[in-house]
């Protein structure tokens, strides 16, 4: 039996919306036609508009669909930079923090490259969580030349959630816009769009048991943003195309089972992760517990950063194994059925360290050996349990094949720099 501890990568959807997609795909109608199926069509879509405004703070107006968090954070990041500069030549500078996901990461490199932009990076602590003080002092210093600022609202590897109400409040003193992708806190934090006061949150559906391809942009009614792609004028203007209507309907009821559970759904998670890093540290004494620390675990292991009061994902747990290569840990686990992710991406076929952990101070040598453990919705005891038994024989065997072929991935990385 497989124990999936990867719900940070995709949650299973939950069998309601399951249900409600396969039931919606039997009827026929474009929500734009303005024949009866159409307006039948178009009744579900503003229907799941209303479900999620209510599920996470905002109006039904300020929902935007999108295909899913990668093309609302494109939209979001590109829009807004399009627009404040097209109403002010000088703002060409972006705020980001160096330990975005890539679908922020890789817009804004873009736009440096394209169109000009210049981006500064917020500082962060050994945890992944800004600096306030330094936020503040960068803004202080070039807040006229800005349009906008984005931080992610959870940490997608490490879990660290950042205070995104004061963030929001420092860039607001310069009349600055503020995007925070949320696709890892949507239904599982307390999130309410208007209360945080960002001026535009991505999410994703897949993420909260919902279907892949789907996702929204809150955007505050009156936010200038340039649209990415131009057709039939969907979606304010801002996002045309025609809308996957069963998608929506279903991702609508599970953004609101998922808030509506998210309360006790936390607290049951938080405590199975708890459970899972104490096993991982009975197991390895030396992993190294990576992001915010809660303090009930303060003392029981090595941390990255100290027990704070910083908040985490409640279905987050991130390790570095010393000696070990992350990608050979994650294969070790899937062969004894324990599904997780790899802190490092691959690119080319060439292991790179994740560019969150060295935002983070952590040296890449130790950053190769991450692994990510996610809980979510389908989680029990059962999969801690599975992770228990596995780990320290996974990690025994990882550190024994590395001390082994030490030359050979020195010769091998020779050959990279040639």
């Amino acid at each position: 039996m497989t124990s999936y501890l990867d719900h940070a990568a995709t949650t299973p959807m939950r069998p309601e919306a399951v249900a409600a997609m396969a039931e919606e795909m039997a009827y026929a109608g474009n929500a734009s036609s303005l024949h009866s199926s159409g307006r039948r069509a178009r009744r579900v879509v503003e229907e799941a508009r209303e479900q999620i405004g209510v599920a996470l703070g905002a109006s039904p107006s300020e929902v935007i669909f999108t295909a899913g968090g990668t093309e609302s954070d494109n939209l979001a990041v590109k829009g807004l930079f399009w627009a404040r500069r097209a109403a002010d030549q000088g703002r060409r500078t972006i705020v980001a923090t160096p330990t975005e996901h890539h679908a922020v990461l890789d817009p804004l490199e873009w736009l440096v490259k394209h169109e000009a932009a210049d981006v500064r990076w917020a500082p962060v602590d050994r945890a992944g969580r800004v600096d306030l003080d330094g936020l503040e002092q960068l803004l202080d210093e070039v807040g006229e030349s800005v349009s906008l600022v984005t931080v992610m609202w959870a940490n997608n590897e490490v879990g660290t959630v950042q205070p995104i109400a004061q963030i929001a409040e420092l860039a607001h003193r310069h009349g600055i816009p503020v995007h925070t992708d949320a696709i890892q806190a949507a239904g599982h934090l307390p999130l309410d769009f208007t209360a945080s006061g960002v001026d535009c949150l991505s999410i994703s559906g897949h993420k909260l048991g919902g279907p892949i391809s789907s996702g929204a942009l809150l955007a505050r009614r009156g936010l200038d943003v340039v649209p990415g792609m131009h057709g039939g004028g969907q979606e304010r203007g801002i996002r045309s195309g025609t809308l996957d209507v069963p998608a929506l309907r279903a991702f609508a009821l599970a953004a609101t089972l998922a808030v509506e559970a998210q309360p006790t759904e936390s607290e049951r998670i938080a405590a199975l992760r708890n459970d899972l890093v104490r096993a991982v540290w009975d197991a390895v004494p030396d992993a190294v517990l990576n992001g915010a620390v809660p303090r009930e675990l303060d003392g029981l292991g090595p941390t990255l950063a100290p027990a704070s009061s910083a908040v985490r994902l409640p279905g987050n747990a991130h390790f570095t194994f010393p000696g070990c290569e992350g990608d050979s840990l994650l294969y070790l686990l899937d062969a004894r059925g324990v599904e997780c992710s790899t802190g490092s991406a691959c690119q080319a076929g060439v292991p790179q360290p994740s560019h969150v952990l060295l935002a983070m101070g952590v040296p890449e040598a130790t950053a190769r050996g991450a692994l990510r453990f996610s809980l979510g919705h389908t989680s029990t005891a059962s999969d801690v349990a599975a992770l228990a038994e596995a780990i320290g024989p996974v990690v025994d065997r990882a550190r024994g094949a590395g001390m082994s072929s030490a030359p050979t991935k020195q010769k091998q990385a020779e050959e990279v720099k040639r």
